[in-house]
């Protein structure tokens, strides 16, 4: 028995241990990983923008397999973006009419009767405001006029007061109507702040609105009282990130009768599609695409016109559009049916994508890196976007994760091992464990079937 044991329990531990190893170091999971190099060393978010090579060597349709770890070796938060899910673009402000509104208790507010002067297209030129049978002076709020920005959607109101060096701490509601006779709240206990100590100045002055409306009116909330108002700024949602296009170049790797299949080698996230050809041509085509030899095409495109026209070799060339996909396909096999089948020469399948951005969370020490490639490991998608949109909300619309850039080349870790299809060798060894575990009780039981039996006193 005892050496059954010293023979057994060593081997079982070093199982064990082996498994836990296996488990806890990634880099028997992925091909290779990428340095990260840090704009800045301060931030608590960055964003890594994909290369060609990242897209070639990940091996899951999804890119699940990409994974930002750091020094120790712990995989951090992290998500794949759209290519301008994370940059911050400069939002569009412009200037707005406004009027001052008399001040009324809360029981009188119903009771404002707006007498507008308004322009053929409904722009407010002049305000009288009267409760009752009189006419009221002061100040007790400001009516904005917001229908200068035609369907153009509001993102918030900027005020603008003066400087009077007087602490301001104020509550007021926002309130927005298309008539200026029905009214609907937008917000209520909005706080206006204006405070300042050694020098620094702390400023909240933006309302939230988010919609549409053609006015808008700011009233203070309790006895709060409002500064004297200089000027309202409409900010307006930023313009779509302007960002270039990537374009990949195929050749045919087999063709039939106007039917032609290539072969792109990697997970590119492809939107758009041409055709270029050597001579001048006008064919209509259709796009099909799959992921795997054995599937089913699947169309990509509806059929449409291409052509290249250039008159003489110094002639400027004109050729047709890019075709818009309408979603982003990953898909390995791409085929082209032309229509007439009889064509001058093989054609040449230009595929257009812009980069995904990959954004993460530093926790740990650095250096990260970004490492990708795996049949068996997959990343745990973090609500990295929520993120973003919370952080411009509470702090700057301009708000933005902090620039990472692979650098260097590559460090081979699996290589392409992590690529194949992995067997569940934990399972097998679970199995072997159990029975190593029934040949140790057999074992022990058949050594004492074999004792003799002590005599009898």
């Amino acid at each position: 028995m005892r050496m059954w044991s010293r023979m057994v329990v060593p081997a079982m531990l070093g199982l064990f241990a082996t498994m836990a190893v296996h488990a806890a170091d990634y880099r028997t999971q992925y091909a290779e990983q990428w340095p990260l190099t840090l704009s800045s060393a301060q931030s608590g978010a960055y964003r890594v923008v994909l290369e060609p090579a990242i897209y070639r060597r990940a091996g899951a349709a999804d890119l699940g397999d990409l994974q930002v770890f750091n020094a120790a070796g712990q995989a951090l938060p992290s998500a794949l973006l759209a290519p301008d899910a994370p940059l911050a673009q400069p939002p569009v402000q412009r200037e707005l009419p406004w009027f001052a509104l008399p001040p009324l208790a809360d029981s009188q507010r119903n009771d404002l009767q707006l007498l507008t002067e308004r322009d053929t297209d409904g722009r407010v030129r002049r305000v009288e405001a009267r409760v009752g049978a009189g006419t009221v002076n002061g100040q007790g709020g400001w009516l904005i006029d917001a229908s200068v920005l035609g369907q153009q959607p509001l993102a918030a109101l900027v005020l603008d007061w003066a400087d009077s060096g007087q602490p301001l701490q104020a509550q007021v509601q926002l309130d927005a109507s298309d008539d200026l006779q029905h009214w609907r709240s937008i917000g209520r206990d909005i706080p206006l702040v204006d405070l300042q100590r050694a020098g620094k100045r702390l400023l909240q002055r933006r309302l939230q609105v988010d919609g549409n409306a053609r006015y808008l009116r700011v009233l203070p909330q309790g006895d709060a009282r409002l500064p004297a108002l200089h000027g309202v700024l409409a900010e307006l949602p930023p313009a779509p990130a302007t960002l270039p296009w990537e374009w990949l170049s195929l050749t045919p790797i087999a063709q039939g009768k106007g039917e032609y299949t290539f072969e792109l080698d990697g997970r590119f996230p492809i939107a758009r599609a041409d055709v270029a050809s050597t001579d001048n041509s006008l064919v209509q085509w259709t796009l099909f695409s799959r992921d795997d030899e054995g599937a089913q095409w699947q169309r990509r495109s509806a059929p449409w016109i291409a052509y290249q026209l250039q008159q003489g070799t110094q002639g400027p060339r004109q050729q047709s559009a890019a075709q818009v996909l309408g979603d982003v396909h990953r898909d390995r096999y791409w085929k082209l049916v032309a229509s007439p089948a009889e064509i001058a020469g093989a054609p040449t399948l230009r595929l257009g994508y812009q980069p995904e951005v990959m954004v993460f969370l530093s926790q740990g020490a650095a250096p990260y890196a970004l490492a990708v490639g795996s049949a068996t490991a997959r990343r745990a998608e973090a609500p990295i976007g929520v993120l973003i949109e919370e952080l411009r909300q509470r702090n700057d619309p301009a708000w933005q994760p902090t620039l990472a850039r692979l650098e260097g080349r590559p460090e081979p870790l699996a290589g392409d091992a992590a690529l194949e299809p992995q067997r569940d060798w934990k399972a097998w060894l679970l199995w072997a464990l159990l029975g190593v575990g029934v040949l140790v009780v057999g074992g022990l039981a058949v050594s004492l079937l074999r004792q003799k039996p002590s005599p009898s006193a």
